[in-house]
């Protein structure tokens, strides 16, 4: 589904990604633990085309990303691509089921009914039209991976999910990512520092300066 070869990337002076290969099939969910600002977050950014590379290629099905231009990018990343952030990033002048609903609404589709039956796959049946500000920390995290699955992704990419979240929902949040992205035959690339998170994947690749390598 998705090949990385030799990918590196530069911030000026700096190399943040080093010749880093990868190669994920439909149904994994894997997981890059590395420490902050190691250039996890960016490696799930060129994965998505929002950061040009320096040199390599990345492959989606039959898909050069390296090689697309930004509007086919768009439309991959909205057709095929489900992200979910650290921060949320929930918008508060919506209310729940109608902020799981914008990928759908994107789409072209205003299948309400998929987003209350998404909600209730996270455990949020009866919330639909609570305000964020309704809910706690790891109710929002719930909100938007029920947003980042809600449009069938072939491919999710969670950056530190579980970095404002205590550690009872972090685990809950974990096995509720792996649960669903399982169920659809989707694949995950779960970004984290916790190698405690990274446990509950199918492998675990430690990202350093000199590229990513799988874990024991």
């Amino acid at each position: 589904m998705l090949t990385l070869e030799a990918v590196s990337k530069r911030f000026g002076g700096r190399t943040v990604l080093d010749r880093v290969s990868l190669h994920l099939r439909a149904g994994e969910y894997v997981a890059v633990v590395g420490e902050s600002g190691i250039g996890k977050s960016t490696l799930l950014n060129v994965i998505a085309g929002l950061e040009p590379v320096d040199s390599g290629k990345i492959l989606f099905g039959q898909k050069e990303i390296t090689a697309m231009e930004d509007d086919a990018l768009a439309l991959l990343r909205r057709e095929s691509f489900g992200f979910v952030f650290q921060a949320f990033h929930v918008l508060p002048h919506l209310t729940v089921e109608e902020n799981v609903a914008l990928p759908l609404l994107l789409k072209g589709s205003r299948d309400r009914e998929k987003a209350r039956k998404m909600l209730a796959a996270v455990g949020l049946a009866g919330r639909e039209a609570s305000a964020p500000r309704e809910l706690s920390g790891g109710e929002l995290q719930r909100v938007a991976i029920a947003r980042a699955l809600v449009g069938e992704p072939a491919l999710v990419l969670a950056d530190e999910p579980t970095g404002n979240l205590d550690a009872e929902n972090a685990r809950q949040v974990l096995g509720l990512i792996r649960q669903l992205v399982k169920d659809a035959g989707s694949a995950a690339i779960l970004a984290t520092h916790s190698a405690q998170a990274a446990a509950g994947c199918d492998r675990a690749y430690c990202l350093t300066g000199e590229g990513l390598s799988l874990l024991a």
